[in-house]
């Protein structure tokens, strides 16, 4: 019997073992047939869908946008990465009581560090974006129970944390502090970075510089930036996201091109120069518009090119490309050009004299009128060079009709073959017809002469001449008649070597024979010191020039003036040409008495700065009574800057960080440093006379945001001192 139910186990056993084995064989088979329908049938489909999921491939490497430097390698514009932080509070790494534990601190730190929001406005903003994310996943579960299809909209994924952008070490600092110093999926910290043009001296050559679209892609929009778009925005990248181990990480696979950086001519201290000169004279006269543009007479090289427009009343700023694109007459600075045909043609002598009368001059049915017609004054005859200095039109119409009246074509093209019309490839980009010289010749057919253009055009009217025309030709002729183009663009460059350098371009070895171009240089200089130039002369050394001053026309008449001087400097050795123009001055236009004083205040300028080999000494009598001027600030600075110069000077009577000074005490000629300037915590300081670096620091230090107007020690400021400090505000202060 026993044996009987041991032989009955045995076959349960066996038989079961063999279900088992069935069973098993039929999963090994049915795994066998998935692998192959995966493999070979679904295969494409499944790799593809791992590709998608595990691989995201072709996202752009964005370039480095290159550099613009000044002549001296100062930056005029760069690129700099900057962030906008937001917190994405749907983490499921960020853990509640983590989160209420470090909110306090967080966001204390985070209002010392940006403190345009106080702590408690931080706290609420961080708070108000966790209750958020609980009411929306609470609406999800809400929505999945009811077998709801609606869509919840999110908006706690994204909630920005701070106002400003913040730039790359501002960020590294900001992962330090409490809560945020986790990774990125436990304190929810999202970093969009953007890339933002700067230009670290504001507007200045704001127009020649250019700048670029807010989405980079696209590129400049004006300026340099956008004629050499194609060589400093560079070449994109190529990278995959891969995940690995739950992990996304970037796999490069077309490493990026950085685009190459241009140094520029442009010399900041003179373009800063005609800049201001040039916007005082506009606001002074109530102006449209104007230009200034100082060119290096060597090397053909543009120091400084300044575009201005009104934008409101008293208020001008870079607008349009003015230095090529006023495409009008440019009146007496032309007669030049006209002086110059005559003299090498032989036509005429500077001594040559022409009858004026009283400044009519009837021809054709047309008048002929000099600027002080109306005073009736009989001039009876005027040498060439005397109706140069006066800028009288009609000895110079009259000389041209004497030369060329039967043979215009003549004139026409001794002018074309100075090289003044030659169509150039100028350095900023241009629309139509801006930034070229249109002289006609008198058998055009597109646009015939009248019977009257020869004289008109010999003192500047029925021409189109941008005033980078005029620059070039006078520049031509301080430079011993050589003519050349000028140029911004210096040099392109990678990685700080140069890659492709621009050379001085010829345009004219020879505008003339030596004996000519020392009669006009001659006539220019008289321009100044006898003419009508007499306000641009100056006492420290010899300049040389012609005014001019055009009706321009408008609509088949005349409306408004463009008054303009043009020169060089210094006469004797010239270093520099400079052209200024201003289009629709109110008041008498005068070339000599507003572009003029602009061309002055320039050309001294760069003559004290750079052009004077040895400084002037004082008289000795007065050396020892000369006492510098100190300004309110660091006391320990002022004391090592007095130090070294040896001054004598009076300490305040109690320790002091902050000091006022230049309190002179007359017994013993030193200077006196007065107390503290009592600078309290939660007020508004006092910082009036103290230097922009200072007052910029103790504002600053105090929690409020700086906007500086002007150069020299403060002499105002928005918020006065003493009222109670709101952290964040903005405080202007206005130095003289």
């Amino acid at each position: 019997m026993a044996k009987k139910s041991e032989s009955n186990m045995k076959n349960v056993a066996v038989s079961r073992y063999g279900w088992i084995v069935l069973l098993m064989s039929f999963v090994f088979v049915a795994i066998i047939i998935c692998i192959i329908k995966i493999k070979y049938v679904e295969g494409s489909m499944w790799r593809e869908l791992g590709r998608i999921e595990t691989v995201k491939k072709d996202r752009e490497i964005r370039p480095n946008r290159g550099n613009i430097y000044s002549d001296d390698g100062r930056l005029l514009a760069t690129s700099e990465p900057l962030y906008g932080i937001y917190i994405d509070f749907m983490s499921e790494g960020i853990r509640p009581d983590t989160l209420m534990k470090y909110v306090t601190p967080l966001s204390e730190a985070l209002a010392k560090k940006f403190p345009d929001r106080s702590a408690g406005q931080y706290k609420k903003v961080i708070l108000d974006g966790w209750d958020l994310s609980r009411r929306e996943l609470a609406q999800i579960e809400r929505n999945r129970k009811e077998g709801s299809n609606k869509k919840v909209n999110i908006k706690s994924r994204y909630v920005r944390i701070i106002r400003p952008d913040i730039n790359y070490l501002d960020l590294k600092e900001l992962q330090t502090f409490p809560f945020l110093n986790q990774r990125s999926n436990r304190s929810g910290m999202i970093s969009e970075e953007k890339t933002m043009r700067l230009k670290p001296f504001g507007r200045l050559a704001g127009r020649t510089v250019g700048s670029i679209y807010k989405d980079f892609s696209m590129g400049g929009t004006s300026g340099l930036e956008l004629k050499y778009d194609s060589i400093i925005k560079g070449v994109p990248g190529v990278r995959s996201r891969q995940r690995v181990q739950g992990r996304w990480i970037d796999v490069v696979e077309v490493e990026p091109q950085d685009g190459w950086d241009i140094k520029t001519t442009l010399n900041i201290e003179i373009q800063d120069m005609a800049e201001k000169a040039l916007y005082n004279k506009l606001v002074e006269t109530r102006a449209e518009s104007g230009c200034a543009i100082v060119m290096e007479v060597a090397t053909g090289e543009i120091k400084a090119i300044t575009n201005l427009d009104r934008v409101s009343e008293g208020v001008y700023a870079e607008g349009n490309p003015n230095a090529f694109s006023y495409m009008s007459e440019p009146g007496s600075t032309f007669k030049t050009v006209s002086l110059m045909v005559a003299l090498e043609d032989g036509v005429a002598t500077p001594q040559d004299s022409i009858y004026v009368g009283n400044g009519l001059f009837q021809y054709k049915g047309r008048v002929v009128k000099d600027h002080d017609w109306r005073k009736g004054k009989d001039k009876a005859y005027q040498t060439v060079a005397q109706g140069m200095y006066s800028s009288l039109n009609v000895v110079i119409a009259k000389m041209i009709l004497k030369g060329y009246e039967g043979n215009p074509t003549k004139y026409v093209q001794h002018i074309h073959d100075l090289g003044i019309t030659k169509k150039i490839e100028w350095d900023v980009p241009l629309k139509g017809k801006e930034g070229t010289a249109v002289i006609r010749f008198p058998n055009d057919p597109s646009n015939p002469w009248s019977k009257t253009t020869l004289p008109w055009m010999s003192f500047g009217y029925e021409t189109q001449i941008p005033p980078i025309y005029m620059l070039m030709f006078y520049n031509g002729i301080a430079n011993n008649g050589k003519m050349i183009k000028p140029f911004i663009t210096k040099a392109f460059m990678k990685d700080g070597s140069i890659e492709n350098e621009f050379e001085t371009e010829v345009i004219n070895p020879s505008l003339c024979s030596e004996q000519t171009l020392k009669q006009v240089q001659d006539i220019l200089r008289g321009v100044v010191t006898d003419g009508t130039g007499k306000a641009v002369n100056s006492e420290f050394f010899p300049i040389a020039g012609k005014t001019g001053t055009a009706m321009i026309a408008s609509q088949g008449g005349y409306s408004g003036y463009f008054v303009s001087f043009c020169g060089y400097f210094p006469a004797d050795k010239p270093q520099y040409t400079c052209f200024v123009g201003i289009r629709r001055p109110v008041g008498s236009p005068s070339g000599g008495l507003m572009p003029g004083a602009v061309f002055k205040n320039i050309a001294e300028g760069i003559y004290t700065k750079s052009l004077v080999a040895q400084p002037i000494n004082a008289p000795k009598d007065t050396v020892n009574s000369l006492i510098p001027v100190v300004k309110n600030g660091s006391f320990k600075n002022t004391e090592i800057v007095l130090d070294k110069l040896k001054q004598k000077y009076i300490t305040p009577t109690e320790k002091a960080e902050w000091i006022m000074a230049n309190t002179i005490d007359s017994s013993s000629m030193k200077i006196k440093l007065l107390g503290n300037m009592d600078i309290k915590p939660g007020v508004v300081p006092n910082v009036k006379g103290m230097g922009a670096r200072d007052a910029i620091y103790v504002l600053e230090n105090a929690g409020l945001r700086v906007n500086l107007q002007g150069a020299g020690k403060v002499k105002d400021q928005s918020i006065p001192a003493g009222n109670k400090l709101v952290k964040g505000s903005t405080i202007t202060i206005q130095l003289n």
